[in-house]
């Protein structure tokens, strides 16, 4: 059965008619072509699949897209004005905390929520609030420094 579900998007309204069943993270990679938010374990373990509902972080693979319809969504896409990188991103650029880049849009994602709560977090805040974030390249500690890093420039 097809529901119609519409809800604004990186600051823009966008609706479609999808099966029930639809997965918020399905809803914004096949109908809206926004494949940034990256789909890894299905079992809501990894945290690929974070992005934002009406401000606070959610693993979209575990929402339907019929449980967002007139909210607020942000993905990773929706981060940076034009050419110029959000402070979180830039950091995780310069402190390398990103390798094959596979979890970075859901640490992205994460860390912003966990900035917005803390915004001066220290490195115990940071690890216990990416906890349900898995990389499986980089060991964590640039990803630290990186969020410490975007922290301090988005109080800036």
């Amino acid at each position: 059965m097809n529901v119609s579900v519409s809800m604004t998007v990186n600051g823009e309204e966008a609706s479609a008619a999808v099966e029930s069943r639809t997965l918020l993270v399905h809803f914004l990679r096949e109908h809206l072509g926004l494949t940034g938010t990256h789909v890894a374990c299905d079992t809501s373990q990894c945290g690929a699949c974070v992005v934002h509902v009406n401000g606070r972080s959610v693993k979209s693979c575990t929402l339907l897209a019929i449980q967002a319809d007139g909210s607020e969504v942000l993905t990773v896409e929706g981060l940076a004005k034009g050419d110029e990188l959000h402070p979180m991103q830039a950091a995780f650029r310069e402190c390398h905390g990103l390798q094959c880049g596979f979890c970075t849009p859901g640490m992205l994602m994460s860390a912003l929520d966990l900035v917005a709560r803390h915004p001066d977090p220290s490195e115990e805040t940071i690890r216990q609030g990416l906890e349900g974030n898995i990389c499986r390249c980089t060991g964590y500690v640039n990803i630290v420094k990186s969020v410490m890093a975007g922290a301090k420039a988005m109080r800036s």
